[in-house]
């Protein structure tokens, strides 16, 4: 295929051999599948702020750190070069948050270079070496649905033992490989312990998993993980290989699943747009 105009350096410079086809196109970034030192993997060029549909609130924005005061100054004042230090801020938070959770033992795709605003990750690909479908588009029996859902809270509280919380988890942001439930897209995860927002947006992310899998399984509607993982945290008790019991004490959760559906419709509407503007895009 042509190549695309925005990894045309990183063929010059060498990191990449041949781009083999485009993978997908949102209003975040355009991820390409390529070809670099040998490995078949992904490159995410990541679009402008003007270009993008997430927007990045103050509430994700607080606790981020930044190089020095002139880059928060310039930042708060929203300058042409403090436009330019959030955009840097904002991919540099994707970036650092796969090798945090790639350490940490979360399934994440595996960075592997972060070079000219383009990163190149792991492909998650499926038992025919073709890119992995998103969670929403496979179809599941209520064992599965399950299974799957005590994965993912697995994988939340591996999350949250290293520091962060994806705060914008669905089904439209994680992949299903061989090996089960694969998260991506973390340029709005946050700092557990430097967010006050933490604890509400963990939640969230918890909340979403159970209502797309209750519609499968619907006895997890009335599971209560976000606050009792939230509690575990707090209390300095949280670790990968706790046993959960998905219900948190005083909690009435069965009596409040409307609300509960509720709570979770802004962020779920947010998602659908994403996931259609994603499809009807051309690159």
């Amino acid at each position: 295929m042509k190549t695309p105009k925005s990894l045309e350096i990183l063929i010059t410079e060498g990191f990449i051999e041949e781009v083999l086809h485009p993978l997908k196109s949102g209003k975040e970034a355009d991820v390409f599948v390529v070809q670099s030192e040998g490995i078949v993997c992904c490159a995410k060029v990541y679009k402008e702020a003007k270009k993008r549909s997430f927007h990045t609130q103050a509430t994700y924005q607080e606790g981020r750190k930044v190089k020095n005061s002139r880059q928060a100054r310039a930042m708060k004042k929203k300058s042409q070069y403090g436009r330019k230090q959030q955009e840097e801020v904002w991919q540099n938070t994707e970036v650092d948050a796969l090798y945090r959770l790639d350490a940490a033992g979360v399934r994440v795709p595996k960075p592997y270079n972060f070079i000219e605003g383009i990163l190149l990750m792991e492909l998650i690909a499926d038992e025919h070496g073709s890119a992995a479908p998103r969670l929403n588009d496979i179809e599941m029996s209520s064992e599965q649905a399950i299974e799957y859902h005590g994965l993912l809270i697995k994988e939340v509280v591996r999350m949250l033992c290293a520091g962060m919380v994806h705060g914008d988890l669905s089904e439209f942001n994680i992949l299903i490989d061989t090996q089960g439930p694969v998260i991506i897209d973390l340029p709005q995860a946050v700092d557990a312990a430097a967010n006050n927002n933490a604890a509400r947006m963990l939640e969230r992310d918890v909340n979403n998993l159970a209502a797309y899998f209750g519609k499968f399984a619907p006895e997890l509607l009335s599971t209560t993980y976000g606050k009792e993982i939230w509690q575990l945290y707090q209390s300095g008790h949280l670790s990968p290989d706790i046993k959960l019991t998905g219900y948190f004490k005083g909690s009435n959760k069965q009596a409040d699943v409307k609300s509960i559906m509720q709570e979770i419709d802004a962020a779920r509407e947010e998602a659908i747009q994403r996931k259609y503007e994603l499809a009807n895009e051309p690159l």
